[in-house]
């Protein structure tokens, strides 16, 4: 049963201390730019050398947990007796719209491209390998790695909620329920305005990025120049695409969303690969897949010891910090959607569907504008280091056969993954704000609309103000690094109820008890 309209419950001293604290940050990057950008950079390159190595053995080390979770008895294990609330292609598509933001269709775009110049694994910049590489190392920062983050923060969360039936959904009430902390004392409080903060730190990244590039798109197609109005113009539509999405819920908005805008997705992808390059882009998937997984176990642990290029603290620990940063959010969302699924369901369906469906995404795009350096058509590593980025994608799909189309859908899958990941920040937040959630219950429709508002002006006063986005990205990554052991926390706490719960059971009697009544 649904919270009535008449039990609107939320935290007010979270919401304060939250609002307060990303609004002094914005506040500060608008009165010192020069000194919050500064400070933002130191704060970036000492995380980064502190705590690569350690971001990177973690990651590596989660996969091979959930690997052995997954093949064990314990994949067994049923998330509540009810059956499944969405089809299998809804509930991965809602993890993959809610997981990736809509700066994915850039980075399919133009990540390949940064690696020319400066490649990972000690490759020669401009190199015939560092071009091989380059397509690969955008589907190995995309791919497994990345999604394990998202699963090792998801399943304790499910286990917590549906197995333990224990009330709250948020990281507090999770950490509250493992170690005894009171969920309402400060370190829960700390936890809770943690997961906010980088909640607004990573999503206004993505419309930082994202709206700036869909309004270059729509102002080629219709012959103007964009505008910072059209900039508004945008933000004040997904605002209302999503706000009206998180108003009528999951069922009726998010996942209506999602679906839609992963068969689009799917559509753009096998009309670029139909009409553009076919040859090239299926030999280069190819090879870059494969040299992936020849490479996977080097780039995984490339730490540059010798060197010291900065390639590793650049990216790759960059990238695994950003996902962690993400992946609280994302993580309640999955645990959200994904009630009457087993353990084992919810490892593969977050690890293999989200890679693989990266992999086409990025595999198809990142070939097909390679080819457009390859064959000189389009100087798009030079146009990238003239900061022409977004004109280079403009143009690359204008040089397809009905471009105007191409750039159409793009605006429009863009969109939708801005609305699908804004509407499930939306929710998780509203949740972590909302007191003894229980599993049967959502957070209020009135809660997640002020959580929509929200989203949308923050983004919006940076833009106006000119605020720098690394700044508050580097804020986001920063706070990442806490999370870490949170999650740690979280995974000792899951492990340990676990075995507790199931560690004198066999497989079959595990299997018998997973059926669905």
């Amino acid at each position: 049963m649904n919270i009535s309209k008449k039990e609107v419950k939320y935290d007010k001293l979270l919401i304060s201390i939250s609002m307060a604290i990303v609004l002094s940050i914005v506040g500060f990057m608008a009165l010192q730019p020069d000194a919050s950008q500064l400070a933002a950079s130191k704060v970036f390159s000492l995380f980064t050398d502190l705590f690569g190595s350690g971001v990177l053995l973690f990651t590596f080390l989660g996969i091979i947990l959930l690997f052995g979770v997954a093949t064990s008895k314990y994949g067994s294990i049923r998330l509540g007796n009810d059956k499944p609330e969405h089809s299998t292609f809804k509930w991965v598509a809602m993890m993959i719209c809610c997981g990736l933001g809509a700066a994915t269709v850039y980075w399919a775009f133009m990540e390949w491209a940064y690696y020319i110049n400066t490649p990972g694994i000690g490759i020669k910049p401009g190199s015939s390998l560092a071009y091989e590489m380059s397509v690969t190392y955008t589907m190995f920062h995309w791919g497994v790695s990345a999604w394990t983050l998202y699963a090792l923060a998801a399943i304790p969360v499910c286990y917590h909620f549906y197995v333990r039936k224990n009330n709250g959904l948020s990281f507090s009430s999770v950490v509250s329920a493992m170690t005894g902390i009171k969920s309402n004392g400060i370190i829960g409080r700390i936890i809770d305005v943690i997961f906010i903060f980088t909640c607004f730190g990573g999503l206004s990244i993505t419309l930082g990025v994202s709206v700036p590039l869909v309004t270059e798109v729509v102002c080629s197609v219709i012959g103007i120049e964009p505008t910072f109005t059209m900039n508004i113009i945008l933000i004040v539509i997904i605002s209302v695409i999503y706000s009206f999405s998180s108003y009528i819920g999951i069922q009726k908005g998010m996942s209506k969303l999602a679906d839609w805008n992963t068969k689009l997705a799917i559509l753009f992808c096998v009309l670029v690969l139909l009409i553009g390059p076919t040859l090239f882009i299926m030999k280069n998937f190819v090879n870059s897949f494969g040299l992936m997984v020849q490479n996977f176990i080097r780039m995984s642990l490339y730490t540059d010891p010798v060197n010291n290029t900065g390639f590793p603290e650049s990216w790759t620990i960059f990238y695994w910090l950003y996902w962690i940063a993400y992946a609280p959010f994302t993580a309640l969302f999955i645990a959200k959607v994904s009630k009457g699924r087993t353990i084992r369901s919810v490892i593969i369906n977050t690890l293999i569907s989200g890679s693989c469906g990266c992999y086409f995404f990025f595999g198809i795009l990142g070939s097909f504008a390679l080819n457009s350096e390859l064959q000189s058509t389009l100087p798009v590593v030079d146009m990238l280091s003239q900061g022409l980025d977004k004109e280079a994608i403009v143009m690359m799909l204008k040089s397809l056969p009905l471009g105007n189309v191409f750039l159409i859908l793009f605006s429009i899958i863009t969109v939708f993954f801005l609305a699908t990941t804004l509407d499930g920040a939306a929710f998780t937040m509203a949740s972590t704000a909302t007191p003894g959630l229980k599993n049967d219950e959502e957070p209020h429709p009135i809660h997640r609309l002020f959580w929509c508002v929200m989203l949308a002006l923050v983004p919006l006063t940076m833009i106006m103000i000119g605020a720098n986005l690394n700044t508050i990205k580097t804020c986001a990554v920063a706070t990442a690094v806490p999370l870490v052991f949170i999650m740690i926390i979280m995974l000792y706490g899951w492990l340990k109820w676990m075995f507790e719960d199931y560690s004198n059971k066999s497989s079959v009697e595990i299997f018998e008890e997973s059926k669905l009544k």
